[in-house]
């Protein structure tokens, strides 16, 4: 792996100090790769606001690491949203990763609130008007679960880009193909920010299959095949899952990609083998 890669990371707010504790270890531990950043998700209609603004905090009290936390519209006013920005900006952390989000746990289809954003473009440009944010946006290989097509979601990529996106970050995928054409597309639009692929090494399967289906992420036949069998053997599956990954990044490093972004589940040790596997 060519010395000029970049690597960041994403982390979730546990639900037990028990995981809370391995969060942390995980955190030491991809902090010796260096990330450019790493970032703190925020749970389903922003409920670990306070959690994830107290882990980002952490993160900068602790290491040297730079830290985004993630930021979305779902169930709360402009106010509200404004208020957790400020909060950030505030505690030093100056980088947002600005999503719509998904709809509230027991519900089907997005509603924006009726006092909130309505979208992340609309959330990005509230906020510019708090801070000099480095904002990261979500991108989607495989089309948005919502959008009419892939040139829509161009559109709505190439708006962000405009309102001034560092960076996108795509959804996950297996297949290679998919975010090479996103690439592509994105480059015949017109779109100036980075796209920046998002690994995850897998990690429980039948998990892994049902979060895909809701998302629109497929999964290869042959990977499917694979990995069922192998949810009780860890060892099995881990093994595989750092050579899947390994193989992955290693097709996109051949085709120029120069920066990645690792879903990390709160665990380290599939991450470091499959760096390690790079070089």
């Amino acid at each position: 792996m060519s010395k000029n890669v970049q690597l960041s990371f994403e982390f979730f707010p546990p639900k037990t100090q028990d995981l809370e504790g391995k969060m942390w270890d995980s955190i030491t531990q991809l902090a010796l790769l260096r990330p450019l950043f790493v970032s703190v998700t925020y749970g389903a209609g922003g409920t670990t606001r306070d959690y994830t603004h107290q882990i980002a905090k952490g993160i900068l009290a602790k290491t040297d690491m730079k830290v985004a936390a993630h930021l979305t519209c779902v169930g709360a006013t402009r106010d509200e949203v404004d208020n957790v920005a400020r909060d950030h900006w505030n505690a030093g952390i100056h980088h947002i990763v600005a999503l719509r989000g998904d709809p509230p746990k027991g519900t089907i289809n997005y509603v924006p609130h009726e006092h909130g954003y309505a979208h992340a473009t609309d959330l990005l440009r509230g906020l510019k008007k708090i801070g000099n944010f480095e904002i990261s946006v979500a991108a989607f290989p495989e089309k948005h679960p919502e959008s009419k097509s892939l040139e829509q979601d161009i559109e709505v990529l190439k708006a962000k880009d405009e309102l001034g996106a560092t960076r996108a970050i795509t959804q996950y995928f297996f297949d290679n193909k998919f975010f090479l054409r996103l690439r592509d597309n994105a480059a015949k639009a017109g779109i100036k920010m980075p796209i920046v692929p998002g690994m995850i090494p897998i990690g429980h399967f039948s998990q892994l299959k049902r979060f895909s289906a809701m998302c629109g992420t497929s999964i290869p036949d042959a990977i499917v095949q694979k990995f069922d069998p192998l949810d009780d053997d860890h060892a099995a599956r881990d093994k595989a899952a750092i050579e899947l990954a390994t193989e992955q990044c290693a097709g996109l490093i051949a085709e120029g990609i120069d920066k990645f972004h690792f879903y990390t589940m709160n665990r380290s040790d599939l991450i470091t083998a499959v760096c390690k596997n790079l070089g």
